[in-house]
Formats: C-alpha cells, sequence, structure tokens
C-alpha cells in the first residue's frame, strides 16, 4: 500500500516537535536538521499537550492519593519539567541573566550562552514556577487542571513560530540561525491550533482573552529581543513559552 504523502510529512513533522519539545524517546529521522524545525514548527502545540496530559495525569493521581492541591501541583509541574528536561526554563533563565546582567549587545549574548545560572535567571525561574504552581493550586478541582494544562502548555508553544518570523535571528551561528523561518503556512496552522485549544480547554471568552494577551506576548518579546540583543534566540524562544504558559494559567482563574 503507498503511504499518503500529507500523513507521512504530518507524521514526521509531530515526531520532530515532540523529540525536541521532549525528553520523551521518540528518535527523529536521519534526515532531520535543525532547519527541519521550522518546518515542524506548526506542530510545537501539539508537542505541548502531550506534555500538559503528562502534567495533568500527575496531578490527578496525586489528588487522588489523598494530596492537597498544593502538593499535587507542585509534583505536576515537576512532571511536566522531567518530560521536557527543562528545556524552556533553561531558556528563561538565561534570558534574565543576559538583559538582565549585559551592559552591550555583545555581553548578553555571551552571558546566555555561559551555562552557569546568575541571580536574575534565579529569580526568573523561582517567579515562574511559583507562579505556575500557585495558579494549579488555586484552580484545584483536578477537571479544571487538567484543562488549564492542556491549554498552557499547548497555546503557549504555539507562540514560538510567530517570534521566529517576527524576530531575526540574534546570532549568525546557534539553532535560530539554522532553523529559519517557518512557511506562513506553518504560521497559519500553529495559529488555528492554539484558537482551537484554547476555545476548547478554557472556553469561547477566557480562550480569545488568553489569546489577545499571547499575541501582546510575542509583539512584546519580539520588540524586547531585537531591542537587547538584535533579535532572537532559543533562550528568547523559551522565555516566551514560560510567560505563554502563565499568561493562560491565569487567565485560566477567572
Amino acid at each position: 500500500m503507498l503511504e499518503n504523502p500529507i500523513i507521512a510529512d504530518c507524521v514526521r513533522d509531530i515526531r520532530t516537535s515532540v523529540a525536541f519539545l521532549t525528553r520523551l524517546p521518540i528518535p527523529r529521522a536521519v534526515s532531520d536538521s535543525d532547519a527541519d524545525l521550522a518546518r515542524a514548527s506548526w506542530a510545537f502545540p501539539i508537542a505541548g499537550i502531550v506534555v500538559g496530559l503528562i502534567g495533568a495525569l500527575t496531578y490527578v493521581l496525586a489528588y487522588k492519593f489523598g494530596l492537597r492541591p498544593w502538593p499535587s501541583a507542585i509534583l505536576s509541574l515537576a512532571a511536566t519539567l522531567v518530560v521536557t528536561g527543562c528545556l524552556h526554563e533553561d531558556g528563561l533563565a538565561d534570558t534574565a541573566d543576559g538583559f538582565g546582567g549585559g551592559a552591550t549587545r555583545e555581553r548578553k549574548l555571551e552571558i546566555m550562552r555561559d551555562s552557569r545560572i546568575g541571580t536574575y535567571g534565579v529569580c526568573a525561574l523561582i517567579i515562574s514556577m511559583l507562579i505556575r504552581a500557585g495558579a494549579l493550586a488555586s484552580l484545584a478541582d483536578p477537571r479544571i487542571v487538567v484543562f488549564a494544562l492542556i491549554a498552557a502548555h499547548g497555546a503557549a508553544r504555539a507562540t514560538l513560530p510567530f517570534l521566529m518570523v517576527l524576530a531575526p535571528p540574534a546570532r549568525s551561528d546557534g539553532l535560530s540561525h539554522a532553523a529559519g523561518k517557518p512557511a506562513q503556512d506553518r504560521l497559519l496552522i500553529a495559529g488555528v491550533l492554539a484558537i482551537v485549544i484554547l476555545g476548547l480547554f478554557l472556553g469561547p471568552l477566557p480562550g480569545l482573552i488568553a489569546l489577545i494577551l499571547l499575541a501582546a506576548a510575542v509583539g512584546l518579546m519580539a520588540w524586547l529581543c531585537s531591542a537587547q540583543i538584535g533579535g532572537q534566540t532559543g533562550d528568547v524562544l523559551g522565555a516566551l513559552e514560560q510567560v505563554g504558559e502563565i499568561v493562560i494559567l491565569l487567565v485560566a482563574l477567572h
């Protein structure tokens, strides 16, 4: 039987996005390269849904075993950190250190490439994790938490290809430069997925509010990273994902 090339391409893109954005044992194809990330970027929200489901399952199991909302929320957050290898948290910390601690563009980029973490990075991580865990604990109800986690992880990752288009790579090497810009059809699919995810799991009005705030976050990050370092990097993309999660979880509280 002949394999449908459209389905095969979709499966490959999903596999590429999940393999890149998580630590799940899903090998990328031999021909995959960093440049394939732009092509697969439409599937970033699908990888996010996978992460959200793992966090949601952890919360539900913890809650079922009698844990209160706060420890259940912390365990849920820990599960998402493990499954992603702290990929986006690392980007947030590096971005905070670079933007906060560097005086020049070159120094900021140098700090962002340094594997050591500084005060700005530590503070950014603490704030991010406290807000996310606090939001989940405040939601409390396992059903609502499941919906909020899927919405947060799925839609937050839909913002990444838009920043890849709005802001040029800040370096002439590195992941962002190698990946390039997603095509317009990839952006359209990612945007539609974000709208569907937010509408289904947050509801029409909260979903619309979250969508507007996410768009504002993308625009603000594009302006900020261009002003600070002349464009975006993989770390900046990770920082945007963290901001997106926080925005959606806070909307879910209302």
